[in-house]
């Protein structure tokens, strides 16, 4: 099982989407980019539940207040604003 992490731009994504789909049921990633900038990647299936869990491991163990986590966002997003 392959490791490998390719770069590609979208133009080239598209053109030599099934070298990167091979790519990516390897074990792989490929980073997506536009105008020199990451849009997206690819990555297998199993990564993706990966990072999902590992980004929910806080509410999990119930170590978050979803309360307080609200409050600080939207007073984040509109205090910015003014």
């Amino acid at each position: 099982m392959s490791e490998a992490i390719a770069t590609a731009t979208s133009t080239e994504m598209q053109n030599n989407f099934g070298r990167y789909l091979h790519m990516v049921m390897n074990g792989g990633e490929v980073i997506v980019t536009r105008n020199g900038k990451e849009v997206g990647r690819f990555i297998p299936r199993s990564a993706a539940v990966s990072y999902l869990t590992d980004s929910l491991t806080g509410i999990l163990s119930g170590e978050t207040d979803m309360g307080q986590v609200k409050e600080e966002r939207l007073k984040a997003k509109y205090e910015s604003a003014d």
